[in-house]
């Protein structure tokens, strides 16, 4: 998670040891960027979508546990999840439905889901709600990872995207927890910092500069700083609802499937709020001059 300083609840003592460099994080981004870009560059389209739908589906798995005290029953995950699949599959497809229709299925089957599980119907309104806004946001944000990949030149799009994205996470985490002194949010992530903030966007413009000048020329100076400011921004605030969430449940991280980023859902937090930003910023703001 970005711009964090120190473990929260740590002794002081103990600060010059979470300030060390951090292996795990590195060594988890050096493996997937180049997988990431001979999967998106190389492989079919199918390929790139089973990426997406797995790692959402993950996420969403994730997502129901801050929640539920017990599991979802597998009746109504299995049609919460198959939910998303449906919806990922209108965004990778867009005939394959009638326009609006998902959205009636997706209520059906989550609301078909709960009703037939053996739950105590106490918390059946709350649970309908969680369900049903876990697809909207995880699938619903993350999805425009496929709309984006449809673009021209949606394969260096798509790599831009989580260049400038993880950068900004790292600039983020790097300077706020070595440098970071002024709280960002303080009742929601007190570990997260103005100055980590900062730093994630100095880092995010540099790498949009580089990508600009190695595979994507489309894109102006402008272009880089307005995108290294936005969506280091857009990934601040979905770190951060991601942030309150955990707090809500009472755990840290989503997950332990990552060694030094959690759960999927605490990596791909920043990229549900940053993939809507850039899909809209290229096809409203630079439109018929890029596309």
């Amino acid at each position: 998670m970005p711009f964090e300083q120190t473990r929260e609840g740590e002794p002081r003592g103990l600060v010059l040891k979470t300030r060390s460099f951090d292996f795990k994080r590195v060594f988890v981004a050096l493996l997937f960027v180049p997988l990431l870009y001979v999967l998106v560059r190389y492989l079919p389209v199918s390929a790139f979508f089973v990426l997406v739908v797995a790692t959402a589906l993950a996420a969403l798995w994730e997502f129901y546990r801050l929640h539920f005290a017990q599991q979802p029953r597998p009746i109504e995950l299995s049609l919460a999840m198959g939910s998303m699949g449906l919806l990922l599959a209108t965004l990778q497809w867009p005939g394959m439905m009638p326009d609006q229709s998902y959205w009636v299925v997706a209520l059906f089957l989550v609301v078909t889901g709960r009703l037939l599980s053996a739950r105590d119907h106490a918390r059946t309104m709350t649970d309908c709600a969680i369900l049903l806004f876990g697809v909207v946001y995880i699938g619903v944000t993350l999805g425009h990872l496929l709309l984006i990949r449809a673009l021209p030149d949606g394969v260096f799009l798509v790599f831009f995207l989580a260049l400038v994205t993880w950068s900004g996470d790292t600039g983020a985490y790097y300077v706020g927890r070595n440098f970071g002194r002024r709280k960002l949010a303080p009742l929601t992530s007190p570990n997260k910092t103005v100055e980590g903030l900062l730093g994630g966007f100095a880092l995010a413009t540099i790498i949009a500069l580089v990508a600009r000048a190695w595979f994507l020329p489309a894109f102006s100076i402008g272009d880089c700083l307005a995108l290294g400011l936005l969506l280091t921004g857009a990934g601040a605030v979905g770190d951060l609802a991601e942030s309150a969430m955990k707090r809500s449940a009472g755990v840290k991280d989503s997950g332990t499937i990552l060694p030094g980023h959690g759960g999927i859902l605490d990596r791909v937090d920043s990229l549900l709020f940053t993939a809507p930003t850039f899909y809209y910023y290229v096809t409203l703001l630079k439109g018929a001059s890029f596309l």
